[in-house]
């Protein structure tokens, strides 16, 4: 299935519709696929799926783009007793359908986010984008449409599984549930049911779902891209975030059936409860939870039509604000405690959890996430410049760099990233491959106060403590980021976090463009807050283990609390996934599974051949040096966002479906039609 209007694209496209993030335009069902190595009887009947944008309106490949952009679909390996079986669908969302049945659309309906976040869109350009999708959305309820655009998410960002349901995310609309292993779109989830589910007694009177009722219902229910479900209890936590007060809203949803035998009587459901006090809109993507709290990021990276009356832009980006952290217990929105410190931007939590006195009460809230210290990701992920970080130093030395670098100007601190002259390269344009084949590569932060590392923060809750953080220091200042936990663990204090990073310094504000993803990366998080406590690093700027990326790929201590698997050179990985093994011996007895691609199949300008192909690489979790499998794909999967393992079990415990979404029909066009058809050509 593709969408009609696709061109070829030509050297000099936008660098997010090129190379292998260039997106799929063509789905496939269930489809036996070879493999090399042995598959685990662990991944036996389950499948793994990556979520990530596809535009499907693409014909202007000249038009801005952002990573995050573009209508969602699901690509995934279903472990089939048989055989591997690879399966890509688009998430039919509202914009998806509407995209499909109008085919003279050559731009995506939904304005990028790259002309929201760009300092360089006139106002007359940024309205005129809303003002278009407005249109292109009121048309869509008009006689002749076969789907109306009543949501406008895209659904490309995150996949999780809770009480019977697979369900698709994005922070502009609720869940889309999506059925396993198929991939077909059953429809929206408001916290009650999805579309296309039988009604069942419990569901008829359970009143408003996300959102609730009034004119402004279809913002409160935008959902957090990271809902969290509890391995034990199966509660789902989600937040709700728009630009009106009290700007975040606050869910948890039981699991139908909650375990009552132990926790106590049935949960009851919390739908749009209102976190006070929180400083305004924000783009806000993930956020904290372990057994018994949240914690809700409040950071300065805003997000408000409100912004275009301050001469700033819809995302904005505002340095000298505080970050603010939102602590609270599960189920009461109300006691949240406010923490505040230095300026930052976190999109993705590592793990959380509760730290306990020696009367086993509740003293401090601990929690890893990957810490930002600017929003160049936002900026370099749209091709745009970023702007200097406001600790941009005048002097010294100056060469392009990711935001991997030193925290701070002390000469004994060595850098990282620093790597000795005969190493050095020059960044993106001439090494051995982009010489031959690069694509179009986005401007990267050149600045050496920019970075992304894990970061440990720790929130005292002790009722005679005052609101102050009292550990905030990066675990490692190698590049770090799309973390993951083995999913018992999650919520508890898990000893290993899996993330992604790279081994050349030009990582990019991109995490992802200009070297990609090379290096996954396993962390001790026991061992290395172990030495912390010994030896406490400076607040804000300090670092447990000092050493390099470079340092870490050569050691050969099997002990060594952070490891590091190299992919051959010319490939790159995506976000990896655990998957323990069983019986589990250890946290970490398992593996992990990620898609890999190399770039040696790209063309003289850069772009993927034809016959292309990705691979789901299965490594081994415990000497993340082992690839115990190598599943290869008839196609393949542009570089995307977040995937997840779903069991046999699960699938089978799936909830019935009455019916799924279709794709429009073709129809003959009346005289409205083709006026309509015209109407759409001019909106472009």
């Amino acid at each position: 299935m593709s969408k009609n209007g696709q061109k070829k694209k030509q050297k000099g496209d936008h660098p997010y519709l090129a190379g292998n993030f260039a997106p799929a335009t063509t789905t496939c069902p269930p489809k036996p696929v070879k493999f090399s190595g042995v598959i685990p009887k662990e991944l036996h009947g389950g499948m793994y799926v990556r979520n990530g944008g596809n535009p499907i309106s693409n014909s202007d490949l000249g038009r801005e783009v952002h990573w995050f952009d573009g209508d969602g679909m699901l690509t995934g390996v279903w472990f089939d007793r048989s055989s591997p079986q690879f399966v890509n669908q688009f998430v039919l969302t509202d914009l998806c359908l509407s995209s499909f049945e109008n085919e003279q659309l050559r731009t995506p309906i939904l304005p990028s986010i790259a002309t929201l976040v760009s300092p360089f869109s006139s106002l007359v350009a940024i309205i005129w984008s809303i003002l278009r999708a407005s249109m292109l959305v009121l048309l869509s309820h008009l006689p002749g449409s076969q789907y109306a655009i009543k949501r406008i998410s895209v659904a490309n960002t995150g996949f999780l599984y809770h009480d019977g349901r697979a369900l698709a995310t994005c922070e502009s609309g609720p869940p889309i549930r999506v059925q396993l292993p198929g991939l077909e779109t059953v429809g929206w989830f408001d916290g009650n049911r999805a579309e296309g589910e039988p009604v069942s007694i419990e569901q008829s009177d359970a009143g408003p779902g996300f959102g609730g009722t009034g004119l402004n219902s279809w913002m409160r229910e935008w959902t957090t891209g990271h809902p969290k479900v509890d391995p034990t209890t199966g509660e789902m936590m989600l937040f709700h975030c728009n630009f009106l007060p009290p700007f975040v809203h606050y869910s948890v949803i039981p699991r139908q059936k909650a375990v009552s035998n132990v926790l106590g009587p049935e949960p009851r459901k919390l739908i749009n409860v209102p976190v006070p006090k929180c400083s305004g809109g924000k783009m806000m993507h993930d956020f904290g939870a372990s057994k018994h709290h949240t914690v809700i990021l409040d950071l300065p990276l805003s997000l408000s039509p409100f912004n275009l009356l301050k001469n700033q832009p819809v995302v904005a980006y505002e340095p000298k604000k505080p970050s603010r952290f939102g602590v609270f217990p599960r189920r009461d929105p109300s006691a949240v405690r406010w923490f505040e410190t230095n300026g930052c931007c976190i999109f993705h939590t590592a793990n959380t959890w509760d730290e306990y006195d020696s009367d086993n009460n509740i003293s401090a809230v601990g929690m890893l996430a990957c810490r930002l210290t600017s929003a160049s990701l936002v900026f370099s992920a749209g091709n745009i410049t970023p702007p200097p970080h406001p600790s941009k130093m005048e002097n010294g030395e100056r060469r392009p760099m990711s935001f991997f670098a030193k925290y701070d100007e002390d000469d004994q601190f060595i850098d990282p990233e620093n790597i000795p002259p005969d190493e050095k390269t020059a960044l993106l344009k001439t090494d051995s491959l982009c010489s031959r084949n690069s694509p179009p590569s986005p401007p990267i932060s050149e600045d050496d106060h920019e970075q992304c590392r894990l970061y440990h923060y720790r929130f005292p809750l002790s009722p005679e403590t005052c609101n102050t953080i009292t550990d905030q220091y990066a675990l490692s200042p190698i590049p770090f980021e799309f973390p993951t936990v083995a999913p018992a663990h999650d919520m508890s204090f898990a000893r290993y976090v899996y993330g992604c990073s790279t081994s050349n310094a030009s990582f990019g504000a991109a995490l992802g463009k200009a070297t990609k993803i090379d290096v996954i990366v396993k962390m001790d998080v026991h061992i290395l807050l172990a030495r912390a406590r010994n030896n406490p690093p400076q607040n804000i700027t300090g670092c447990v283990d000092s050493r390099s990326i470079q340092a870490i790929l050569s050691s050969r201590d099997p002990a060594d609390p952070i490891q590091a698997f190299k992919l051959p050179p010319w490939h790159y990985a995506q976000e990896a996934r655990f998957v323990a093994r069983q019986p589990q011996a250890s946290e970490d007895d398992g593996y992990l599974l990620f898609y890999a691609f190399d770039e040696s199949q790209l063309d003289e300008h850069g772009e993927c051949r034809e016959d292309a192909r990705s691979e789901l690489w299965v490594l081994d979790a415990r000497d993340m040096q082992t690839v115990v499998c190598r599943v290869r794909l008839p196609t393949r999967v542009p570089y995307g966002l977040h995937g997840n393992w779903f069991s046999e079990e699960q699938i089978r415990s799936q909830r019935a479906v009455e019916s799924v979404r279709k794709m429009p029909e073709r129809r003959n066009r009346t005289v409205w039609g083709k006026a309509r058809g015209m109407i759409m050509k001019a909106l472009g």
